[in-house]
């Protein structure tokens, strides 16, 4: 069967068959992938995975508020009266072995300067770094015995967004994009809204598909007044004219796809250019904000300069997972600005005031138009602060035992799940790894952790690597 004649298309015979086994594998599969790759792109993906649906959604989509660099549980959820009391002295030896990032574990206690209240109903202990965020109190379920496996940024990023502390693995939003599909084929399934230009620790791979098919990886939106760039046509090319350049492109790229089965990243190229085609329609509405009204963009700061930036950012979440966007992440102090290592008073202080006032807005905004529902939110690092002082007035990383909360989904509020000991260094009741915490994430969205399985080279892989267990008691 091989041949050197040249085809209508100008190509090489040759490139397309080479032996019987050849034709016939791509006349018979190539013709019956065009139907596939129709039918997989307009249903959900979690037809794939139809063992892993075994539970009701409480939640349909997930809004991650992730404070990059760490930030300090002992100045915002977890109140310690012994650290006040101890401030200046070594930690004491009944509190065992310290590892610390920056080797420093012999520094003094570093007292909390903060204010602490109780707020809502419930009774929620919140420092007044948070006034707003504290008005919600009675919605959030803050867990204060967080722990993960790294202790530095890059590591500690990785395994937050990922499950392991080594990059290469599917980010949790690709594994949510991946079991549940998309509720609006016009939008990007994953979201990655900044807060500056900067990259955040890893980059785009804390947003990346690893070894999965590279489409279900985000879609990071860019900061300021043109998340999207490029959005619009050109006024001299209709949709027609676009139309037909497209799908000329598309025909190119296909033809040469087919010899690449291997290479996902050009088919999410090319479901990048189709949905690219379709936002064009969809995305103009979706991030234009000029729509909101004003006590809306008030609700969430738009009009001050310290809370614009975050404020915009929590309304184009809440926008898109109004529109069936199923993973939005937000990233606050990109570029690891939550990183106190000295003068925590002016970082944290600077840093809380910016995404104070828009979180709560948007826990708000989320409860008034009956979504806070059907939306999680969660809160968190990469891991909080040491007890312990660094540089004099700072602190260092500490994934022994940390804060993080959640909000909405069919989360019980109000309540707080677990503890550290009584300096905050080490969570000693309901330890929550990160596994956990991703397990539980994916339960409330229905998806039972143990079946939701991607095999990689012949291998069953999982995004809590095996090792998680949902979390029922945050479950209302």
């Amino acid at each position: 069967m091989r041949t050197n004649r040249t085809s209508i298309e100008g190509v090489p015979h040759h490139e397309f068959l080479s032996t019987r086994r050849d034709f016939l594998l791509r006349g018979g599969a190539g013709f019956g992938s065009l139907a596939l790759a129709g039918l997989l792109q307009e249903d959900a993906v979690a037809a794939q995975v139809p063992g892993a649906l075994r539970f009701p959604a409480r939640a349909k989509s997930v809004i991650f508020l992730f404070m990059e660099g760490g930030p300090s549980h002992l100045d915002l959820f977890d109140p310690k009266p012994l650290l006040n009391e101890l401030a200046g002295q070594r930690i004491p030896e009944s509190f065992g072995k310290v590892i610390t990032a920056m080797g420093e574990e012999e520094s003094p206690l570093l007292a909390c300067k903060r204010k602490w209240a109780q707020h809502g109903q419930s009774g929620l202990w919140i420092s007044d770094w948070f006034p707003h965020i504290a008005t919600c109190a009675d919605d959030l379920a803050v867990i204060r015995s967080c722990v993960s496996d790294g202790i530095n940024h890059s590591a500690g990023v990785c395994q937050m967004n990922s499950g392991h502390i080594v990059g290469g693995r599917p980010s949790l939003g690709a594994w949510v994009n991946y079991g549940l599909g998309t509720e609006n084929r016009d939008l990007p399934g994953f979201v990655v809204l900044k807060d500056n230009d900067k990259q955040p620790v890893n980059g785009p791979r804390n947003w990346g598909a690893g070894f999965m098919p590279a489409s279900f990886q985000g879609t990071a939106f860019r900061t300021g007044e043109e998340p999207i760039p490029n959005l619009n046509t050109p006024s001299r090319i209709n949709r027609d004219r676009q139309a037909g350049k497209l799908a000329f492109l598309d025909s190119l790229n296909r033809r040469h796809a087919s010899f690449r089965g291997d290479q996902s990243e050009l088919d999410a190229r090319i479901r990048g250019y189709e949905l690219a085609f379709r936002m064009q329609a969809t995305a103009p509405e979706a991030v234009d904000l000029a729509s909101e009204p004003d006590h809306i963009k008030a609700l969430y700061g738009m009009e001050q300069k310290e809370t614009a930036v975050f404020g915009r950012n929590c309304l184009l979440a809440r926008r898109m997972v109004e529109r069936g966007v199923r993973f939005v992440q937000l990233y606050s102090g990109t570029g690891s600005e939550w990183d106190a290592h000295a003068g925590i008073e002016a970082n944290h202080g600077r840093l809380c005031r910016a995404v104070d006032q828009p979180i709560a807005g948007l826990l708000k905004d989320l409860k008034q138009r009956g979504l806070l529902d059907e939306t999680l939110v969660l809160w968190g690092g990469e891991f909080g602060r040491t007890p312990m002082s660094e540089k004099g007035d700072g602190r260092d990383h500490n994934p022994t035992g940390f804060t993080m909360w959640m909000a909405g989904g069919g989360v019980k509020g109000g309540q707080v799940i677990g503890k550290t000991d009584e300096l905050g260094l080490h969570a000693i009741e309901d330890r929550l790894h990160v596994h956990d915490l991703h397990a539980t994430i994916l339960r409330i969205l229905g998806i039972d952790h143990t079946k939701l399985i991607y095999r990689h080279k012949g291998r069953p892989e999982r995004i809590d690597l095996n090792e998680g267990e949902a979390y029922e008691k945050l479950l209302g």
